[in-house]
């Protein structure tokens, strides 16, 4: 039977992707000596937010998500980041593999806004591993299992995540709207004469910005 331990080594920014994707570099370690013909591979990656530190401006961000700093012993739980499938060449002994994941900038996704949030330092990810193992026995193969054990634990730099969204949206973000504000959004940009929807969105909020007040000077 095939001893598999999984790692993470790395992670980079896939710069020819049609879509935001993260590229892992995965180690698949065999310790028992069973040649391994192939790997029906599924990877399950989660964020888990309670491994690190926040700063207040972070934290600020992530109000919506978590709610206010004195509940996120409570409230602060995994979030799901992505689910794949891969598979893996015959090797024996150690092998390394990518592990393309793409990744949603849909700001209505907790991943994302979670994601977005973050300014600096590291995001600890836990890779849960699943799937079939085909290992050559006689003139044959054997099926097993990659047991519900396998696991990873890696902290991404969070200048990964922001070289994805940069590589995709330079000096931009994106909101999905639904139709009917989309309709009022654009006639307010008709109206308006409004050159594009940046200039859209920030006259809308200086409109809604109460007006600054200056404070009266008693004279002395």
């Amino acid at each position: 039977m095939a001893d598999l331990v999984f790692g993470c080594t790395g992670a980079t920014a896939e710069r020819y992707a049609a879509t935001p994707t993260l590229a892992f570099a995965l180690t698949i370690t065999e310790s028992s000596g069973v040649p391994v013909h192939a790997i029906a591979l599924r990877c399950q990656i989660r964020i888990e937010p309670q491994r690190r530190r926040y700063s207040a401006a972070e934290a600020r961000r992530l109000h919506d998500l978590f709610g206010d700093t004195s509940r996120w012993a409570d409230s602060v739980k995994p979030i799901q980041l992505a689910m794949v499938t891969t598979m893996v060449p015959s090797f024996s002994a150690l092998t390394e593999i990518e592990l393309q994941v793409p990744c949603t900038y849909d700001l209505e996704v907790a991943s994302a806004r979670y994601l977005q949030a973050l300014d600096d330092g590291t995001i600890p990810l836990l890779m849960l591993f699943s799937g079939t193992v085909f290992v050559a026995q006689g003139n044959g193969y054997a099926v097993e299992l990659v047991p519900w054990s396998a696991e990873a634990s890696f902290r991404m730099p969070v200048s990964v995540w922001q070289d994805v969204v940069d590589l995709h949206f330079p000096g931009s973000a994106w909101l999905r709207v639904s139709r009917e504000t989309l309709d009022e959004l654009s006639a307010f940009k008709s109206e308006h004469a409004l050159p594009t929807w940046d200039a859209t969105l920030t006259a809308l909020l200086a409109h809604a910005r109460p007006a600054d007040v200056v404070p009266e000077v008693t004279e002395p």
